[in-house]
C-alpha cells in the first residue's frame, strides 16, 4: 500500500496533461490485464490477414516481403562485402558460429552458453529468475538483491543472433535460417504475450521490434521459414508487440530515449504491415512523436539531452533508422528533421578520438537498435557515415573516418563506393556544442572533451552524472585521462551511485560533497540539479585552444565555493594545462583526481612530477603550488562497457584549509630524454604562475 501511495503521490506532482496520460495508461493495464491472456486467442490468423488487407496468410508472407526495408539486399550484394570491409567475413562466421552453439559475451556475462530452451526470464550473473506473472506487475529492480534484468532483456533482444542472418545472407546456408527459427520459437513458447519480466518495460518490446521485422526480410524466402504455423505465429508476434508498444508508450513530462524507442518502433511496424488501420495509426503516431520529440530531446547543435555519449548513439539511431525506412517508401522527412539529425552526427565526429574510441560519459548499457559492424563497441563513427549516406551530405562524408561495414549492411555497395569518392580524411576542427555543453579541443592526434553542461534529462539527472568541469585526455594519439563509465544500473544502487558520483570523475569534490545531490540511496535516475554550468571563455584558435568554466554546485556550502577550471591544449607540443582555483571564503577540503585510462602506468619521479607511460610513449605531469598540495596514486575502476569494469590508477591531489589554485599539465616526453629534459619540458607548459593560497 506504501508503495501506491508513493507511486501515487510521484504522478500527481506531474503536469495535468501527464497525470490524464498516465490515469489512460492504468486504465489500459487494468484491462489489458484482463484480456491479455486472450488477445493472441482472438488475434486468429483469418482476423490478422482480413485487417491487414491479404488474401490468406501465403498472400499475407509474400506481399510484406517484397516491401522494402532498410539493411536488406541480395546475395550478389553481400558478395561484394569483402571489397569494402577487409576481414568482417571472417568475424561474421565466427559470430555465426557462436549463435548456432547458443555462446553469447553481453553485458558482462562473460562466455555463456544458453541452453535449450532458453531460459529467458534468468539472469544468468546470479542465476535469478523473476515470477512469471502479468509484465506491469512486476518488480524488475530488485535493489534488494544484485539481480541484473538487463541480461535477460538483452538476450530477448536478439540481437546476438544478427551474425547468423548475416553469414545466410553470404551463404545461403538453411542452418542459420534454423537456428534463428529455432530461437524465434522458443522465444514465443517461453514468453507468452504481457505475462514475462521481458515484456515489463515497454521499451523492451519496441526493441524486439526492430531485431524481429529485420529477421522476416533476411529469411523471408527461406525454406525452413515456410511452415505456415510458424509463419502465422511471427507475424501475430510483431503485430502483437506493435499494439502492445502503443498502448504502453512510455510518455512523460520530460520524456527520452524510451519514448523515442517506443516512437521508432511504431513506425517500424506501421511501415513494414503497411496496410490497414492499425498501421496506419501506428506510422502516424510514431512520426509524429520522433518529429515532436527531436527538438525537444536534441539541442541545437545536434546534442543529446541526456547528457550521455553511448545514449547519444542509441538516439541518434533511433531518430535515424525510422527517417530512412520513411524515405524508402517515398514520404517526406522535413528538413528540419534532416538537419537536427545531421548535427548529431557532426556531434558524433568531433566527439571521436583518432583512434575511433568515444568518451566514456554518462550512463552507457550497450544499447543499439541494429548492430551490423564488427568495430569496437565504444567506435561510434560508423554513425557519421550512415549519416553521410542518408542525407547524401558531402559535409559528413569529409568528417567520416573508419570501417564501412555498418554502411554496408545498412545501404550496400553503392553507398560504399559513394562514400569512399567523398572521403577526404578531413580532420574535425576544435569546436564548441553550447547548447548541449560540451567543448572538444582537438588536432590530428590530440582530443580533449570538456563537460560544461546540466545534468541530463532537463536537470533531473536521468542517465547524465556528476561530471560537470570534468573532461577527458586523449594526447599523442594516446589515451591518458579518462572517465570511469556506468558500470551497472539496478544490480547495484551502490555501485550506480559511486559510479555516476562527483568523485569517479575528473572535476573538483569539496568538502567530500556531490555537485549535484543524490534524491536518495534508491533514486538512481535523479539527482538535484545544483551544479548549474557557467561557460566563461572557449576560443579556439590555430596555435591553440582554451576554456574556462564554473558551476554552482557548491554555493550552497558556508562560504558560498565556486570551482573555476581553465584548460588549455597546445596544439603544436601537444601539452594540455588545467587550472583549478576557486572563490569563495572559510576552510575547506578540497579534492581533485584525474583517472588514468586502464592502459597508463605511473610513476612518481620527483615532488611534483609523474612519468605517465602508455601507448609505447611517455607523457610528463606536473604541478604547481606542490607545497600546498598532497598526491596520492590510488587505485581505481573503469568501465568500459556494461557490466564491465577493470582495475585503473587514479592521481588525487588534496589539500584542507584556505582555498589555494592547482595547476596541472601534462606533456609529450622527449623520447630517452634526461629526467632534467623532462622537467624542463613540463615547466614550460605548465607556465609561471604567482598565484598563492
Amino acid at each position: 500500500m506504501s508503495a501506491l501511495i508513493a507511486k501515487a503521490r510521484r504522478a500527481f506532482r506531474k503536469p495535468p496533461r501527464i497525470v490524464l496520460v498516465r490515469l489512460r495508461q492504468e486504465l489500459a493495464a487494468c484491462v489489458d490485464k484482463r484480456l491479455s491472456r486472450s488477445r493472441p486467442v482472438r488475434l486468429t490468423r483469418q482476423r490478422l490477414v482480413r485487417m491487414l488487407g491479404a488474401r490468406d496468410l501465403a498472400d499475407l508472407w509474400e506481399r510484406l516481403a517484397r516491401r522494402p526495408y532498410p539493411a536488406v539486399h541480395s546475395a550478389e550484394s553481400a558478395c561484394q562485402l569483402d571489397r569494402f570491409c577487409p576481414g568482417a567475413r571472417g568475424r561474421i562466421m565466427e559470430g555465426a558460429r557462436l549463435g548456432l552453439e547458443r555462446r553469447i559475451d553481453l553485458l558482462g556475462t562473460g562466455p555463456a552458453t544458453l541452453g535449450r530452451p532458453i531460459d529467458w526470464e534468468c539472469d544468468l550473473k546470479t542465476g535469478y529468475r523473476w515470477p512469471r506473472a502479468y509484465a506491469k506487475s512486476i518488480e524488475y529492480s530488485n535493489l534488494d538483491r544484485p539481480s541484473d534484468v538487463k541480461v535477460p532483456w538483452e538476450i530477448s533482444r536478439l540481437q546476438w543472433l544478427i551474425p547468423a542472418a548475416q553469414a545466410y545472407r553470404l551463404t545461403g546456408e538453411e542452418r542459420y535460417a534454423e537456428c534463428v527459427r529455432d530461437v524465434i520459437l522458443e522465444w514465443l513458447d517461453g514468453n507468452p504475450y504481457a505475462h514475462t519480466v521481458n515484456w515489463a518495460c515497454t521499451m523492451e518490446a519496441a526493441m524486439r521490434i526492430f531485431t524481429l521485422t529485420w529477421f522476416f526480410h533476411v529469411f523471408a524466402a527461406s525454406p525452413s521459414w515456410r511452415d505456415p504455423g510458424f509463419r502465422f505465429r511471427l507475424l501475430q508476434s510483431i503485430f502483437l508487440h506493435a499494439e502492445y508498444t502503443e498502448r504502453h508508450i512510455e510518455i512523460s513530462d520530460v520524456a527520452g530515449n524510451h519514448y523515442t524507442a517506443d516512437a521508432a518502433a511504431l513506425v517500424f511496424a506501421g511501415l513494414f504491415f503497411g496496410h490497414g488501420e492499425q498501421a496506419a495509426r501506428w506510422l502516424s503516431l510514431g512520426w509524429k512523436t520522433l518529429c515532436g520529440e527531436l527538438p525537444r530531446q536534441v539541442c541545437s547543435d545536434g546534442v543529446d539531452f541526456e547528457a550521455s555519449v553511448p545514449y547519444h548513439r542509441l538516439v541518434q539511431e533511433l531518430f535515424l533508422f525510422p527517417a530512412i525506412y520513411r524515405r524508402l517508401h517515398g514520404l517526406p522527412v522535413d528538413d528540419s528533421y534532416r538537419d537536427r539529425v545531421e548535427a548529431m552526427a557532426s556531434f558524433t565526429a568531433a566527439y571521436s578520438a583518432p583512434d575511433g574510441s568515444c568518451p566514456l560519459w554518462g550512463d552507457a548499457d550497450d544499447a543499439r537498435t541494429l548492430p551490423f559492424g564488427g568495430q569496437q563497441r565504444n567506435d561510434h563513427r560508423y554513425l557519421v557515415g550512415l549519416g553521410a549516406v542518408a542525407w547524401h551530405s558531402c559535409d559528413l562524408a569529409r568528417k567520416f573516418l573508419g570501417p564501412l561495414d555498418e554502411i554496408f549492411w545498412v545501404f550496400g555497395a553503392d553507398s560504399c563506393d559513394w562514400l569512399a569518392a567523398n572521403m577526404d580524411a578531413q580532420e574535425t576542427a576544435s569546436q564548441a556544442f553550447p547548447g548541449g555543453g560540451f567543448f572538444i579541443m582537438r588536432n590530428r592526434e590530440d582530443r580533449v572533451f570538456i563537460d560544461c553542461g546540466p545534468v541530463g534529462l532537463g536537470g533531473r539527472g536521468g542517465h547524465g552524472h556528476n561530471d560537470c568541469l570534468s573532461f577527458e585526455a586523449v594526447l599523442g594519439g594516446v589515451r591518458l585521462i579518462t572517465d570511469c563509465g556506468a558500470y551497472v544500473y539496478t544490480a547495484s544502487a551502490e555501485e550506480r551511485n559511486r559510479f555516476r558520483s562527483t568523485a569517479s570523475h575528473n572535476t573538483p569534490r569539496i568538502d567530500g560533497e556531490e555537485m549535484n545531490r543524490f534524491i536518495a540511496w534508491n533514486a538512481l535516475w535523479t539527482l538535484r540539479y545544483d551544479a548549474r554550468p557557467d561557460l566563461r571563455l572557449w576560443r579556439a584558435e590555430p596555435d591553440r585552444d582554451e576554456f574556462e568554466g564554473s558551476h554552482t554546485g557548491y554555493r550552497r556550502l558556508p562560504g558560498e565555493v565556486l570551482p573555476v577550471r581553465n584548460i588549455q591544449l597546445d596544439h603544436a607540443s601537444h601539452t594540455l594545462r588545467i587550472r583549478d582555483s576557486f572563490a569563495g571564503s572559510g576552510s575547506h577540503s578540497v579534492e581533485i583526481p584525474l583517472h588514468l585510462d586502464p592502459g597508463v602506468d605511473a610513476e612518481l619521479t620527483a615532488t611534483n612530477r609523474i612519468r605517465l607511460h602508455a601507448g609505447g610513449k611517455r607523457f610528463n605531469l606536473c604541478w604547481e603550488e606542490a607545497s600546498a598540495w598532497d598526491l596520492a596514486i590510488e587505485p581505481a575502476r573503469i568501465s568500459p562497457s556494461y557490466g564491465v569494469a577493470v582495475p585503473s590508477s587514479r592521481l588525487v591531489w588534496r589539500r584542507a584549509g584556505p582555498l589555494c589554485p592547482l595547476t596541472i599539465a601534462i606533456a609529450p616526453g622527449a623520447g630517452a630524454a634526461t629526467e632534467t629534459g623532462a622537467a624542463e619540458d613540463c615547466a614550460f607548459a605548465a607556465g609561471a604562475s604567482s598565484a598563492k593560497c
